[in-house]
């Protein structure tokens, strides 16, 4: 049988092309022969300048203007054929001879070679030797050899074309004359022509006779061979009918079936581009009736031990080429059975690989690859019975184009896998995309054990054709795709395998196909806090705003994101600067698996990567972290990673483990390598668009004195100093700092002045700031334990990871850059956030337990002296002022008293195991007016008590007076609230106005509790203030108005010495004792105890005393006074039966008239004859009150009496009764 066989093979000449004289290299010879095979049509036209009619043509039907020769070259020649006879087409009608000269300099040599190798093939008609760049001095021989050899100067391509052409014509005219020649021949002389059928018989009598009869017969038929072969179809059909005829008389049944298939090439040359069903369906009838004829010559025959089933088969193929069409696809596959069950009884294997070759070939024209695969399977085993390399290359090559069909092909034959670089880039978008088609006809386990196969069939003639890539991409894709259904042994056989064939290999080799281990894209490491990158707009000066992270967490789950593609993400690298991808390995097999290294592929040439190199025990995954440094602006696509193992390198995508990931999922592949390993399930890492900017800033921080967190107990103050250095390679141009996460309150200072002095922060410089803390109080959600620290009995509250504020700095370098890839274009790069945790844990500290307000009764004393009184000259409008008669904030002046002395009482308690000093300090507005008294003013001094001590487990109350935040006067504009409205909106102002109210309310009582300060030191270095404003806002709630007003009058009694008055030149408040003494000597104090001694009392004496009654608002008051004394059970000692205390003047019904922020006295005298302790009491009625006089005393009624007592004041009485 003979290969790649069709109808029109009869009419196509065959002629050797032979190498002669010195070895050619191989580039040359392709390239003489494929010179040659450019010229497989001569049209006869183009030859009759070469053609010479010695007599007259045989072929008279001969179309010189359409028809041709057609040749078939035979690179290396063949050895003939026992049938040339039977068919002329398979015989060797020319010689082609190709010479190199530059490797065979005596050309003598090779015109003889040429003409010993041209011995072989005595059916040739013509023969030529072509010699190619002959050198000078073969030129000169060469002229004297022309008709043995023909040389081909060097020059270009064209004109050796053009010349090989020339003479390609000129072979097509002399074969042209000698198939006329022997035509001629064989009509006058006749000619014996015999088959091997012919040559085994016996000849009788009766079959000599037979033969005489057939020999015109078969004369016909091969003139009509040669008709086809000098293109002249008609004359070759009419001398196809005349053998027929005769070859049906005769009962030459086989000779019968070649013209019948001569006469069907005959007419498919002719109707050489017409094809329609008439043509069609006589073709298949002859075709038919040929495979018959040739079926029956092989009944009759054989006996004689000479098969012609090889005809019969060819037929069947060459009928089955003409048909292969998907719609005749049934009746093709017919004729392909029938001839691959034919081919099972060709003795010669030759014939029956060439056999299966054509049937794999129809199979897969038609589009039946797994048909095709399975006879391609029976090619390479015929291959490999073979012992010799060649047959293995063979076997080896079958193989490798089998393997797609059964889907074990070479990821490197796979073009829609194995992608360019570009095209992988440009496909970048669609890695987290799965095509459930394709997976499913991409993988499909009932193949499973044939695949396995094919690969074993593949190594084995890889590695007997010496081949190692070839079988260490086999062993690799046996070992990857079937690891799950080979044994251990058989899996450490394969990793052998590989190992013996990369020894084999040169260093750096690579294959297509990866092997081990699988690996899938776990994340993509997001920047850090260090490093984290914010979008820039040139347009808007606040860039960083509404990027700060809000919490502890730099990502959280309630933040804005697009709709179209949540999953989506976009990554921005930046020259120059190290980043991070994770990726998780997994080894299933049974043997450790080296990896001599391992790292990312990037295809886009702006990235280098590191290696890394790994090792995995049997049956693990891992997932390592993979790394490298953008090199340029522009995208950057990672399909996979660049794998050294088994010493080869191969390139893994991301793609394919998907891909198989989903296939397992769905059942149609064997199994998933990570779940085998006991890797847990992951969603399908998405892939970002990845971008590189330009350079940026660098900013990093370092808190001095460590990372670790500081421990502060609860309000204590400390500063953290951070150390903010420059690590990039561009310059820091813009800088924002903020805070961020919780207890924001807590961060008392910020440093953005010294951050913004000093930029431009260059590459390497560094800054220092210090941030002011005051630790925040706990709360019961807030706090962990500490159960190292027991506090009697009870565990140690401490603050919970997260709850701490964050500094939160966004910065940038300048804006004038040039993108690489559009340098017209200047564009904005990237600015940048560092958020640093201020990193404090708050421990239970000095507990604050409670706060209450207490009131008390304190009696003044009867002085010659009284403090000087507000005046309306030493008042501001604006700025309500008073003197400041400071005591000490828990010590009371006997000679002042109160009537109602209000205290704010707190209770702290110390559960730790140190000890604390707890100071209190007040607040007060002061200022100093001309006559250096002081008076309230917006600056602040603060005065405290002596320290309190609390020692461990221990608790303590403090108290502060708070008559120290009374206000001056009573004003009509603190209640302005409450006047009535006086438009027709009643409703609307009065809730308008009641907002107002609880607003002011609010913030009086922030004011007060903002001026009392609770602070403790522990140690040397511990210090800090208790939070107790929610605490005091409570207990103050009910009585801030009462604590902040003052009555609208004050009383108060003075003794007259010898009828005149004391003036009061003297204040006996200590503070202001200081204040107007140079160097607060103790002289002054003992001026003070002299005035306070002569203020006592004798019994049987007349003691003139006068009343001071002040007026404390802006208004004139009228009242009616009234005087009592009392003794010390509490009765009137001036009324009665029973009065022990005589006096003169009046003391009742007194009518008096104040002016607004002044006092007026009335005197009065009293005897008293029982001496001991007496009680002074004012009391008055005013008339005629206003608003604010019934506002302050909290009565709606007009008709309502408004009463004021004074404080009582006491007497001190000595004598004998």
């Amino acid at each position: 049988m003979e290969p790649d066989v069709s109808m029109e093979t009869g009419s196509m000449i065959r002629i050797a092309v032979i190498p002669v004289g010195g070895a050619i290299p191989h580039r040359r010879l392709r390239e003489y022969v494929s010179m040659l095979a450019r010229h497989t049509r001569i049209d006869l036209s183009s030859i009759s300048s070469f053609y010479s009619e010695h007599q007259k043509s045989p072929f008279t039907h001969q179309p010189w203007e359409s028809s041709s020769l057609r040749f078939k070259y035979m690179v290396g020649g063949a050895p003939p054929s026992p049938w040339e006879d039977f068919q002329a087409h398979r015989k060797i009608l020319a010689v082609i001879g190709l010479c190199h000269c530059p490797a065979s300099p005596d050309l003598h040599r090779v015109i003889e070679q040429f003409a010993s190798v041209s011995k072989g093939y005595a059916s040739a008609l013509a023969k030529r030797l072509f010699a190619f760049s002959p050198s000078d001095e073969q030129l000169k021989d060469g002229g004297e050899k022309a008709n043995s050899i023909i040389l081909f100067p060097p020059t270009d391509q064209q004109a050796h074309e053009l010349q090989v052409l020339t003479m390609i014509q000129d072979l097509a005219a002399t074969l042209l004359m000698e198939f006329e020649k022997w035509v001629l021949n064989a009509e006058s002389v006749g000619t014996i022509l015999k088959t091997p059928l012919d040559s085994q018989s016996n000849l009788g009598s009766e079959e000599v006779i037979k033969a005489k009869k057939r020999r015109l017969a078969r004369a016909q038929k091969t003139i009509g061979d040669y008709c086809l072969l000098a293109g002249s179809p008609v004359d070759a059909n009419a001398h196809f009918v005349t053998a027929i005829e005769l070859a049906r008389l005769t009962g030459d049944v086989f000779w019968h079936a070649g013209a019948l298939e001569g006469s069907v090439c005959a007419l498919l040359v002719d109707r050489m581009d017409e094809r329609d069903s008439l043509l069609e369906e006589e073709t298949k009838y002859r075709y038919y009736t040929v495979i018959q004829l040739y079926k029956r010559s092989y009944l009759q025959d054989n006996a004689q031990r000479v098969s012609t089933v090889t005809f019969e088969l060819e037929a069947q193929l060459k009928l089955a080429r003409y048909l292969c069409r998907r719609h005749l696809a049934k009746e093709v596959v017919e004729l392909l059975m029938n001839a691959s069950d034919g081919a099972k009884s060709l003795i010669d294997a030759s014939d029956r690989l060439i056999s299966y070759v054509e049937i794999a070939r129809l199979f897969g024209s038609l589009g039946y690859h797994r048909k095709a695969a399975f006879f391609s399977r029976q090619v390479a085993q015929l291959y490999l019975k073979q012992d010799n390399i060649s047959a293995a290359i063979s076997a080896m090559q079958v193989l490798s184009v089998t393997s797609k069909a059964y889907h074990v092909q070479s990821r490197g034959t796979n073009q829609k896998q194995h992608a360019a670089p570009d095209e992988l880039a440009s496909g970048n978008t669609d890695f987290g995309k799965i095509h459930p088609q394709s997976i499913i006809s991409l993988f499909e386990s009932q193949w499973s054990t044939l695949q396995m196969v094919v690969l074993r069939e593949i190594l084995m003639s890889s590695v007997r054709a010496g081949d190692p890539l070839a079988a260490w991409s086999a062993a690799a894709r046996l070992l990857r795709s079937f690891y799950p259904l080979i044994t251990p042994a058989g899996q450490s056989a394969l990793a052998s395998s590989l190992a013996n064939s990369a020894d084999r290999l040169p260093s750096g080799t690579r294959c297509a196909d990866p092997v081990l281990p699988f690996i899938r894209l776990h994340s993509f490491r997001m920047h850090p806090s260090q490093m984290e990158i914010i979008k820039r707009n040139s347009a808007k000066t606040d860039w960083w705003s509404g990027s700060a992270p809000s919490g502890p967490f730099i990502y959280t789950p309630f933040s804005k994101g697009g709709t179209a593609d949540s999953n989506k993400q976009d990554l921005t690298w930046i020259v120059g600067e190290p980043v991070q991808v994770l990726v998780e390995l997994a080894n299933p097999c049974a043997f450790d698996l080296m990896v001599e290294s391992i790292y990312l592929s990037v295809h886009s040439g702006n990235f280098d990567a590191f290696p890394v190199s790994v090792n995995l025990p049997p049956n693990t995954s891992r997932v390592i972290l993979l790394s490298g440094i953008p090199t340029k602006v522009g995208p950057v696509t990672i399909p996979g990673c660049i794998v050294h193992c088994f010493g080869v390198t191969t390139e893994h995508l991301f793609r394919d483990v998907d891909n198989l990931l989903l296939g397992a999922a769905q059942g149609l592949v064997l199994s998933d390598p990570f779940r085998c390993c006991g890797s847990v399930k992951l969603k399908n890492a998405h892939f970002p668009s990845i971008s590189v900017v330009p350079p940026l800033p660098l900013l990093v921080s370092y808190v001095v004195g460590g990372d670790g967190a500081t421990i502060l107990y609860e309000g204590e103050i400390c500063d953290i100093r951070i150390r903010l250095t420059n690590a990039g390679t561009v310059p820091i141009v813009q800088a924002h700092m903020s805070l961020s996460g919780k207890n924001q309150h807590s961060v008392v200072s910020i440093p953005c002045d010294t951050l913004n002095s000093a930029l431009p922060l260059k590459p390497g410089a560094e800054v220092s700031l210090t941030v002011t803390i005051k630790a925040w109080k706990l709360s019961l959600t807030d706090s962990d334990h500490d159960p190292g620290k027991n506090t009697s009995g009870n565990s140690r509250g401490v603050s919970k990871e997260g709850s701490n504020p964050l500094l939160v700095i966004h910065y940038a370098g300048p804006i004038s850059q040039i993108d690489e890839l559009h340098p017209s274009e200047p564009t904005v790069p990237p600015g940048r956030r560092l958020v640093v945790p201020l990193h404090i844990s708050v421990i239970q500290g000095l507990r604050f337990v409670k706060a209450r307000l207490l009131s008390m009764e304190i009696p003044a004393r009867v002085s010659e002296i009284l403090p000087k009184p507000a005046t309306l000259n030493d008042i501001n409008t604006e700025d309500n002022t008073v003197h400041s008669r400071m005591d000490s904030l828990v010590k009371i002046d006997p000679y002042r008293g109160s009537w109602e002395l209000r205290l704010l009482e707190l209770e702290l308690s110390n559960p730790t195991d140190v000890v604390f000093d707890v100071n209190v300090f007040v607040q007060l507005d002061t200022s100093v007016n001309n006559n250096n008294i002081t008076v309230v003013d917006h600056d602040t001094a603060e005065f405290g008590c002596p320290k309190t001590r609390i020692d461990h487990d221990c608790s303590a109350r403090v108290l502060i007076p708070l008559e120290h935040f009374k206000l001056p006067i009573l004003d009509s504009s603190l209640f302005a609230k409450d006047s009535p409205a006086s438009d027709g909106f009643g409703s609307k102002s009065s809730s308008f106005k009641e907002r107002n109210t609880k607003a002011e309310l609010a913030a009086s009582i922030s004011n007060l509790v903002s001026k009392i300060k609770v602070r403790w030191q522990s140690g040397r270095n511990s210090s800090g203030e208790l939070n107790i404003k929610d605490a005091v806002q409570a207990a103050l709630q009910a009585s801030v108005m009462d604590i902040l007003l003052p009555d609208p009058l004050t009383f108060g009694f003075r003794l007259i010495n010898n009828g005149s008055r004391t003036e009061n030149i003297v204040n006996l408040d200590p503070v202001n004792l200081k204040s107007n003494t140079s160097d607060g000597s103790p002289d002054s104090h003992r001026d003070v105890i002299k005035v306070r001694s002569r203020s006592l009392i004798s019994a049987h004496e007349m003691t003139d005393i006068e009343v001071l009654i002040r007026n404390n608002t802006r208004e004139l008051i009228r009242m009616s006074l009234s005087l009592t004394c009392r003794d010390v059970a509490g009765d009137n000692c001036i009324e009665g039966h029973n009065a022990t205390v005589l006096w003169a003047g009046i003391l009742s019904g007194i009518s008096l008239e104040i002016p607004p922020l002044d006092e007026v006295t009335h005197p009065f005298s009293l005897y008293f004859l029982v001496p001991g302790e007496y009680s002074l009491l004012a009391a008055a009625i005013i008339d005629d009150a206003n608003d604010v006089l019934r506002s302050r005393a909290r009565t709606g009624s007009p008709e309502d009496p408004i009463f004021c007592r004074g404080s009582p004041f006491r007497i001190n009485v000595t004598g004998t009764a």
